[in-house]
């Protein structure tokens, strides 16, 4: 356990119960919040969390402007951003990407410690750790989009990564992850309600 395992911690669980709240300061919090975990998953070995934050980073700064520049049409009453939906041919794209995506990035996993073996260490599992990269980058979108869905995606992501940590050795983020699925599973709630009154 370290001191930056501990910061990760506390700002991860800031960032979502400010975004299950719909709070537009949840994307300050999570730029701080990629920059510590980048640190942290470059010390675990954990390549595909690591090279996450600077995408993360880049979904963050799109969905800040999207949450605070919504178009006319995709205002609710308070002039924010209403909360959207997913067509099924979004969800059969998304499992697509994530698949396919998944399984090319699980190899590119394999060969990085082959290659440079003084850089890169055996990631403990690199086809749950890509799986999980890209499950990320899409509940990330949904929720740059403000999608109600983005909540059941996280739900997985959070199931995965108590998983991935706890084979990778560490202590506090299994039980953060915990903490996310209990704050997913009310976002979930309060934005479903949310989008079937179009609030």
């Amino acid at each position: 356990m370290s001191w930056v395992e501990i910061i990760s911690a506390v700002l991860g669980l800031s960032c979502v119960f400010l975004a299950g709240r719909g709070s537009k300061y949840n994307f300050w919090v999570g730029y701080a919040y990629n920059i510590f975990l980048f640190v942290l998953f470059w010390r675990q070995h954990l390549y595909s969390a690591m090279l996450l934050q600077p995408v993360s980073f880049g979904i963050n700064l799109y969905g800040h402007w999207r949450w605070t520049h919504p178009r006319e049409e995709e205002k609710n009453s308070k002039g924010e951003l209403r909360i959207g939906s997913l067509s099924p041919a979004m969800w059969v794209s998304a499992f697509t990407v994530v698949i396919l995506c998944g399984l090319l990035w699980a190899r590119v996993l394999q060969w990085l410690p082959e290659r440079w073996p003084g850089v890169f260490g055996p990631d403990p599992s690199p086809l749950l750790d890509s799986l999980v990269l890209m499950t990320t980058f899409v509940a990330q979108f949904l929720s740059a989009r403000k999608c109600w869905e983005c909540w059941i995606v996280w739900l997985v992501v959070n199931c995965a990564n108590i998983a991935l940590y706890i084979s990778s050795g560490l202590y506090i983020m299994p039980v953060v992850s915990l903490l996310y699925l209990a704050n997913g599973i009310w976002s979930l709630v309060s934005w479903r309600r949310k989008f079937g009154k179009r609030e």
